[in-house]
C-alpha cells in the first residue's frame, strides 16, 4: 500500500508469519546540546553592564563572563526584519520582511510574514528531533491575520514551534498584555494589582515547557526562543524596581554617555582610538533643559532602567533553572537584541508612545503633573532621544537608522561545554543572519534544500562558530548591506557607506557618508569627500547586493500602511464589520480600521432597567475609544492619551429592544461624536484631535478586557443585557471619495 512505504517488515496471513517494523523517531544524537535564544527589544549597544553601562544587568554580565561577547555584531534597524533574519539565516528582504510585519505591500520583499521558501530554525530543528518552544513577542505574521479567525499558517506553532505563549503584535502592555497561548487568545492569568508582569509570566511559561519536556523525555534536546517585550515601549516595571532608580539619573545623559564611554574603553569592548559620537541633531545639552525637562527626562530613564533590571532578573531565573536540572553546561545560550535604542520617544520623551506615531510631542511641562505615573500601568512611556543615544554609546543615531546606533547591538554566547575562552571578547564583524547558520554548524545539521515540498532560498548567513576558539582570525563575513524604509548602508571589508533618508526625498539625490571602521568604530569621521572612488565602489556594491537579495523596490512607507490592505479574505476586505458576540478579542490590525477616519458603530441590544456594560472598546486606559451603557444612558469616551472626552445621551436607553449608535466625524484634524437611540439623535460633543494610531492593543465587543479604556468604569464591564450584533461602518475619506468619483468619471468617458 502506498501509505505504508515506510514499512520494512513482512506481512503474512497471521502475526506468527509476519515481521513487525517500527519507524524510528528523529533524534539529533546522544548529548546534542540544547539551544536557548534570548532576545531583547530596542536595546542599545551600551545598555548592558558588560557593554559599558552602569545599569544593573548582573545576569547578562554573568553570561558574558562565562562565554563570549561580540563587539561588532549587527542586526537590522527594526524588530520584525531582525527576527525574520535571525530565525532563517537569510537577509530580511529575501524572506519577505522589509519592515514590520503589520502589512503586505504586494511586493515579494514585504509579505508581512516569513516566506515559506525560508524554513525557520525551529522548523529545521523540530524535524531533527528537538522540542521547540517560543515565549514572548512574535511579530512575524501579518497582523490582519492575528485574530481568532486566522489564517494561522504564519503563527509560531505553524512555523516550527511545538508550543507558544506570548503576543503576536509588535508591543503590548506589560501589566495587561494581549496574550496568545498556542493558537488561541487568553486573558492574563493575573492582574497588576496582584503583582502580575508579562516578563515574569513569559519566563514561567518557558521554564514550564522545558520542565515538562525534560521530565518526560530527558534525552530530547530543546530549542527555546525567549523573546521579551522588554525593553520596547511601554517602559513598565514593578514598583520596587522603579523605586530602586529614583534619582539615579539626575546627572543627565551627557554625564552618563561620557561615563559609559569610558567604561567601554576600560572593558575593551570598543577600540582604544574610538571617538564618542557627538550629540545627535535634536538632542539638547542636559544643562540646557528646563527644571521640568530634567526632572521628566530623568524619570523616563528611571523607568527604562527599572524595566531592564527587572528583565535581567528573569534571565537569571531561566539560567538558574537550567543549572538546577543540570542542563546549563550543555545549553548554547545566545543573548542579543533586535535593534538599537528607540527614537520613538521623540526629543522630550512621551507618557504615551502612540503620540509619537500621531506626530504629537508633549513638552516636559505638559508631562510634569503626571511624573509619578511614569513606568507604571497608568502610562505608556518611552524615553527621549538623549537617553536613547546614551544607550547606543558610542554610536550615532537610533533604531530605524542604518548607522551604528540602529544596527549594532550586544551579542553574547554562553556554552560551557563548547567555549573554553570564557569572558573573552570577539571583534569579528557579524550579522543577525549568521545566528541560524551558527546553530546548524554547532549541531552538525545541514539546512534543507527543500522543505514542505518547496525549494528553499539559500542560507546566506555565515557561521560564527570559527570565532569560538579563534580570537584574532579575520572575519569570514566580508559584506553586508543594510536598508530600512529608505535608510541604506553597506559594509565591505572594514569600510561602511551609509545614508539617512528623509521620507519622500529623492533616493538618488541623498548624500552618502563613508567610514573606515577599522579606525573609526563610531562612524564619526566622514571620508566621502576624501575618497570618492571608494564611496562610489561601495554605493555600486550596495545596488548589486540590493538586487541579489530582493531589496528593491525602495519603499519608505511604514505606519501609513497598517491595517489598510483591503485584500480579499482579510478583516478589511470590506469597510463594514458585523460581530455576533460573544467573540474573542480582536487584535489591533484585525479590528475595524477606525483610526483617523469617520465611522459609525451601531449596537442592537435588549436590556432591562439598570443593565449596563461595554458595547465596543478598543485600546487601553492610556488611549482608545469606548462605547457603553451606564446609568441607563449611552456613553462614548474618546480617550485621547489619558484625556477623556466624554459624550453622554440626554435620554435613557429604553427597556427591551433598541439600537444605540455613535457617529464619529472627522473634520480636518478635529473630531466630534453624535449619539443615537433608535435612529434619533440624543447627544453630541467635540472630541478634540483625531488619533490616527490609537493603541497597539485591539478591540472587544460586549466587554472591555485587559485594561479599561474609560475611567467611567472598572474591570471588564461586560454588557449585562443581550448584545445581538454590533455593526461598524468605516466611512471613506474625502480623498477616497474624490478618487472614486474620478475613477467613475474616467470609466464613463472610456465607455
Amino acid at each position: 500500500m502506498p501509505f505504508n512505504e515506510w514499512f520494512e517488515g513482512t506481512i503474512g496471513r497471521t502475526v506468527a508469519d509476519s515481521t513487525p517494523h517500527h519507524r524510528s523517531r528523529p533524534h539529533p544524537g546522544e548529548g546534542a546540546p540544547n539551544v536557548l535564544v534570548i532576545l531583547y527589544d530596542d536595546l542599545g549597544f551600551g545598555h548592558f553592564g558588560c557593554y559599558g553601562s552602569t545599569l544593573n544587568t548582573p545576569n547578562a554580565d554573568a553570561l558574558a563572563a562565562g562565554g563570549l561577547r561580540y563587539s561588532n555584531f549587527h542586526v537590522t534597524p527594526l524588530c520584525s526584519p531582525t527576527r525574520a533574519s535571525l530565525l532563517t539565516g537569510r537577509n530580511h528582504h529575501s524572506v519577505g520582511m522589509r519592515a514590520v510585519a503589520n502589512f503586505n505591500t504586494g511586493f515579494p520583499h514585504m509579505l508581512g510574514h516569513i516566506s515559506d521558501h525560508a524554513a525557520t530554525v525551529a522548523e529545521v530543528l523540530r524535524d531533527e528531533g528537538y522540542a521547540t518552544f517560543c515565549t514572548g513577542k512574535w511579530h512575524l505574521c501579518q497582523m490582519e491575520d492575528a485574530s481568532a479567525a486566522g489564517p494561522f499558517a504564519q503563527w509560531p506553532c505553524q512555523r516550527g514551534f511545538d508550543r507558544f505563549y506570548g503576543f503576536l503584535q509588535g508591543e503590548t502592555d506589560q501589566f495587561a498584555p494581549e496574550l496568545t497561548y498556542d493558537n488561541h487568545f487568553i486573558d492574563p492569568p493575573s492582574t497588576a494589582e496582584d503583582g502580575y508582569h508579562l516578563s515574569e509570566d513569559l519566563v514561567d511559561q518557558m521554564i514550564g515547557f522545558v520542565r515538562d519536556s525534560k521530565s518526560i523525555l530527558p534525552d530530547k534536546p530543546f530549542f527555546g526562543y525567549l523573546s521579551f517585550g522588554a525593553t520596547h515601549a511601554p517602559h513598565q516595571a514593578p514598583e520596587e524596581y522603579l523605586d530602586k532608580y529614583r534619582g539615579a539619573f539626575d546627572e543627565g545623559w551627557d554625564t552618563f554617555r561620557e561615563r559609559w564611554f569610558e567604561r567601554q574603553l576600560d572593558l575593551g569592548i570598543i577600540p582604544a582610538d574610538t571617538t564618542l559620537a557627538p550629540r545627535n541633531p535634536g538632542v539638547d545639552a542636559w544643562d540646557d533643559l528646563t527644571d521640568d525637562g530634567r526632572a521628566v527626562s530623568a524619570r523616563l530613564q528611571e523607568a527604562f532602567a527599572a524595566f531592564l533590571d527587572h528583565t535581567d532578573v528573569q534571565i537569571g531565573r531561566v539560567v538558574e533553572f537550567l543549572r538546577e536540572i543540570d542542563e546549563l553546561d550543555n545549553t548554547i545560550v545566545v543573548l542579543t537584541a533586535d535593534n538599537g535604542a528607540s527614537q520613538e520617544g521623540g526629543p522630550f520623551g512621551v507618557l504615551h508612545e502612540m503620540k509619537f506615531f500621531n506626530g504629537l510631542f508633549d513638552s516636559a511641562e505638559d508631562m510634569a503633573p503626571r511624573i509619578d505615573d511614569i513606568g507604571g500601568r497608568h502610562s505608556h512611556t518611552n524615553y527621549p532621544w538623549g537617553w536613547a543615544q546614551a544607550g547606543n554609546t558610542p554610536n550615532r543615531w537610533y533604531k530605524q537608522n542604518t548607522h551604528g546606533g540602529g544596527v549594532r547591538t550586544p551579542f553574547i554566547v554562553h556554552w560551557p561545554q563548547g567555549i573554553s575562552d570564557a569572558g573573552a571578547i570577539r571583534h569579528q564583524f557579524h550579522h543577525v543572519s549568521d545566528v541560524a547558520p551558527t546553530i546548524y554548524d554547532l549541531l552538525g545539521i545541514e539546512a534543507p534544500a527543500e522543505y514542505g515540498g518547496l525549494e528553499q532560498l539559500p542560507v546566506t548567513g555565515t557561521s560564527m562558530a570559527y570565532t569560538f576558539e579563534a580570537a584574532e582570525v579575520p572575519s569570514r563575513k566580508t559584506t553586508q548591506y543594510f536598508e530600512m524604509v529608505g535608510h541604506r548602508g553597506i559594509y565591505h571589508e572594514g569600510w561602511k557607506a551609509v545614508t539617512r533618508h528623509e521620507k519622500g526625498d529623492d533616493f538618488d539625490a541623498e548624500t552618502w557618508e563613508l567610514y573606515d571602521l577599522t579606525t573609526d568604530f563610531s562612524e564619526c569621521t566622514d571620508l566621502a569627500a576624501e575618497q570618492p572612488e571608494k564611496l562610489k565602489e561601495l554605493i555600486d556594491l550596495w545596488w548589486s547586493e540590493a538586487e541579489e537579495h530582493g531589496v528593491l523596490p525602495l519603499d519608505d512607507r511604514l505606519i501609513e500602511l497598517f491595517g489598510t490592505s483591503g485584500e480579499p479574505n482579510t478583516p478589511h476586505a470590506s469597510r463594514t464589520y458585523t460581530y455576533y458576540p460573544p467573540i474573542s478579542h480582536l487584535p489591533a490590525e484585525a479590528s475595524p480600521a477606525i483610526g483617523g477616519r469617520s465611522w459609525i458603530i451601531t449596537a442592537t441590544i435588549d436590556r432591562e432597567a439598570g443593565q449596563q456594560g461595554a458595547l465596543y472598546a478598543t485600546g487601553t486606559e492610556n488611549s482608545g475609544v469606548s462605547f457603553f451603557v451606564k446609568d441607563d444612558r449611552v456613553h462614548f469616551d474618546y480617550n485621547f492619551f489619558g484625556d477623556h472626552r466624554l459624550v453622554v445621551s440626554d435620554i435613557d436607553v429604553p427597556v427591551g429592544s433598541s439600537t444605540v449608535a455613535v457617529h464619529f466625524t472627522r473634520q480636518g484634524r478635529e473630531g466630534s461624536a453624535e449619539l443615537f437611540i433608535d435612529g434619533d439623535p440624543c447627544g453630541a460633543g467635540p472630541t478634540g484631535p483625531v488619533m490616527r494610531m490609537m493603541s497597539s492593543v485591539g478591540a472587544d465587543v460586549g466587554i472591555d478586557r485587559l485594561s479599561p479604556v474609560s475611567d467611567q468604569y472598572t474591570g471588564e464591564f461586560a454588557f449585562e443585557g443581550r448584545l445581538h450584533r454590533l455593526d461598524v461602518e468605516v466611512l471613506p475619506t474625502p480623498r477616497e471619495l474624490a478618487q472614486a468619483e474620478a475613477e467613475a468619471a474616467a470609466e464613463m468617458a472610456r465607455q
